[in-house]
């Protein structure tokens, strides 16, 4: 049996909770390895909707869930969504849940500092979420994080404080502000310790036992590859890497653990906030793909951006992720088209291009090559087989999966979890 990493192959928003979800289902454990709680994934179970923006997606089914490493995590916030899903019958404890310990938190100095910057920013702000994620990679990086391992010991931390509020006191000046105040965060952090700690463990250690074990391990992602801080449209990007070979470092485990790579493609493209979007469609269509798609976030619950399928990215996603197959999901939005549109190319200052550029300017300036092709009258929402779909709903699958150059491996055709069509099973690859 083969491990499973889920990655968003677009900007986000492609619809993994659900796919994490119907895979979780069938794993013996799901880990997180990289972003924060700006990572919105909706569950539906029946009649109950479930709305994640840190914890695994697999605490929803029981299965044990893992925060690794490779994400930053507010404590506070943690609490709160542990608290709502418990409200609504979901058992989570140190049986199901851990935390590596030596995940960086977010502190309220990070949401501070966020806000600030976007604000100042003005009309070339990035569009965060404004929860902080980006300033605490920062002090990750720059060695003045504050970890889980550390709300053990809050009477030792003077010199770890010395180093991260010389930095943000001297950020904090510039925008106008007074310093941190450090008894008040010590405070906060002697009191929601005992609450974190309770869940705090060497996470690869837990792994490497349940990988001995021959059990099925779920490596779930956030965000999309085309905002991975590398690879992505820069610097419209995240603050983490996105890309499957992060399940290595943010977990804990080896690059050989990763498996079969899922990435999740919607049948259309959307994005949320600022940035390069080569397809979108300003129109009634572009509208309507929004309102049938219920394009919101669900973190921020800013409207997303909306445009037609473009293959070109896709491709690239798919490339520099070492995706082994795709899920297609929200297939049932397309019903109704009399045409649909595919990007298979862009032009740029008299020149085809077969990829997306690095530079800002070239990725604003690119203009997209259209192919058509005939829509398709019937439904395929619910469908769970090909015989289910429509004749062109299928061909237009087989297009997508020629132009990207990955074969399909899942078809999602509603936010229900059985409404899925099985191609190719990523966990008995």
């Amino acid at each position: 049996m083969a491990n499973v990493t889920v990655i968003g192959a677009q900007w986000g928003d492609e619809g993994k909770g659900k796919i994490v979800d119907w895979l979780a289902s069938r794993a013996d454990a799901v880990v997180r390895f990289q972003g924060g709680h700006n990572a919105g994934h909706t569950l539906v179970v029946g009649n109950q909707v479930y709305k994640l923006s840190l914890l695994p997606s697999g605490i929803v089914t029981g299965t044990l869930s893992i925060i690794g490493n490779g994400v930053v995590l507010d404590p506070w916030h943690l609490k709160s969504e542990i608290e709502k899903l418990e409200g609504q019958g979901v058992v989570i404890n140190t049986e199901n849940f851990a935390v590596a310990d030596n995940c960086p938190l977010i502190l309220p100095l990070h949401r501070d500092l966020d806000g600030l910057r976007e604000a100042a920013a003005g009309s070339g702000k990035i569009g965060t979420t404004g929860r902080g994620i980006g300033p605490a990679y920062e002090d990750k990086v720059g060695r003045r994080a504050i970890r889980v391992c550390d709300l053990a010991h809050l009477d030792a931390l003077d010199a770890q404080l010395d180093r991260l509020c010389a930095h943000h006191d001297a950020l904090r000046a510039g925008f106008g502000q007074p310093a941190v105040d450090r008894a008040a965060l010590i405070a906060e952090l002697k009191e929601i310790a005992p609450f974190v700690l309770q869940y705090a463990q060497p996470v690869w250690k837990r792994l490497k036992k349940v990988r001995k074990a021959g059990a099925r391990i779920l490596f779930e992602g956030a965000q999309g590859v085309l905002l991975d801080v590398d690879h992505g449209t820069y610097p419209f990007v995240t603050s983490s890497n996105t890309v499957s070979g992060t399940a290595a470092s943010g977990s804990g485990l080896g690059p050989s653990s990763a498996g079969f790579v899922l990435g999740i493609v919607k049948a259309y493209t959307t994005r949320v906030g600022s940035g390069p979007f080569p397809t979108e469609l300003d129109d009634e269509t572009g509208q309507c793909l929004g309102e049938r798609g219920h394009e919101f976030g669900t973190v921020t619950g800013r409207k997303r951006r909306c445009g037609w399928f473009d293959a070109v990215l896709v491709r690239q996603s798919c490339a520099i992720s070492g995706v082994t197959g795709i899920a297609l999901t929200k297939l049932d939005v397309l019903d109704g088209f009399e045409t649909v549109k595919i990007c298979t190319g862009y032009r740029l200052g008299g020149k085809i291009l077969d990829y997306f550029p690095s530079h800002a300017a070239d990725q604003a300036n690119v203009e997209p090559i259209y192919e058509e092709m005939e829509g398709w009258s019937g439904t395929t929402a619910g469908a769970r087989s090909w015989a289910d779909l429509p004749a062109q709903a299928i061909k237009y699958i087989q297009r997508v999966q020629e132009l990207i150059e990955t074969p399909v491996a899942l078809v999602s055709t509603s936010p229900e979890r059985e409404d899925t069509i099985l191609v190719r099973d990523p966990f008995v690859d």
